[in-house]
């Protein structure tokens, strides 16, 4: 990402980008007893349509990374498009809250709901890129009413001391799932993982649970792929974390070469698995030879 631009400059250059199998999401604790509205679905909700995200993917990603709507990667065979679909709307978000109950006191900027604030604490890597993210997150998240306070921490301390502890209000986080080519979904989101798994949301939907236990043990692939769709319809409906975007992959190669065929990622050396279609065009050069007695 360090040298998009001088690659996007290079005029010999072309360049090709596909999907990586990662996921970047704002995780929030269901199970918080601190934080009881990240239990009501208009309050997440909300959440989601306050951040703009494509600013996000165009001014801090330079547009390495397409839109997620879904915990199954786009471009697999599980992957189901069309989910209900939250678009950006902060004044659709502020109307979300205020029919949930939660508005804003006539001294205050902070939402209010029977003396329970919106306000919880946001932990992000501490790094340029998730810091930048959480940072325009939170001033999205000010412009509806709510508030959030970043806290960075080391890859480390997010998983030992928060995620797997369950000791966290809200986290910015990516799942790599790299070389994981069956999109199973079961360690991060079933309802048996919330306690001591990868739930670390601990979403507890019993229907979405079913769904992912029976595409589990079936063998036809038509019915695993009805099975993820019931999934993925509930997960969009209820909206259990924030989905932000799936990071791309880029690289170049010289605009001589032809057909080059890139398709979703589980690893970035799979740009090359269309290799052998690859060509250069070539022309056949005649020989000139001298005529006879000629120096």
């Amino acid at each position: 990402a360090d040298i998009l631009p001088a690659a996007l400059a290079d005029p010999n250059l072309g360049l090709y980008s596909g999907r990586l199998p990662a996921l970047s999401m704002v995780m929030l604790n269901l199970n918080n007893p601190e934080r009881p509205f990240f239990q009501e679905r208009d309050v997440r909700k909300a959440l989601l349509m306050a951040i703009n995200r494509q600013w996000l993917v165009d001014r801090i990603l330079d547009g390495q990374a397409i839109l997620a709507d879904s915990p199954i990667f786009p471009g697999t065979w599980a992957y189901y498009g069309n989910v209900e679909q939250v678009t950006y709307d902060p004044q659709a978000a502020i109307a979300l809250l205020k029919e949930a109950g939660y508005v804003l006191p006539a001294d205050g900027q902070v939402r209010t709901k029977d003396g329970l604030a919106l306000s919880f604490t946001l932990l992000h890597l501490d790094d340029g890129l998730h810091t930048a993210v959480a940072q325009a997150i939170q001033q999205d998240w000010a412009g509806v009413g709510v508030q959030a306070a970043l806290q960075p921490v080391t890859l480390e301390q997010m998983q030992s001391a928060y995620l797997a502890p369950r000791a966290y209000e809200a986290a910015l986080v990516d799942l790599d799932l790299s070389r994981a080519h069956d999109p199973d979904p079961y360690p991060f989101w079933h309802q048996s993982e919330s306690l001591s798994g990868q739930n670390y949301a601990q979403w507890d939907n019993r229907a979405a649970s079913e769904y992912i236990e029976q595409a589990r043990v079936v063998a036809d692939t038509e019915a695993r792929t009805r099975l993820y769709r019931n999934f993925q319809v509930i997960f969009a409906r209820e909206i259990p974390s924030l989905l932000l975007y799936y990071p791309v992959y880029t690289y170049g190669v010289d605009l001589r070469v032809n057909n080059i065929q890139i398709a979703p990622l589980f690893d970035t050396s799979d740009r090359f698995m269309t290799i052998s279609d690859w060509y250069l065009v070539t022309r056949r050069a005649l020989e000139q030879t001298a005529e006879p007695g000629t120096p």
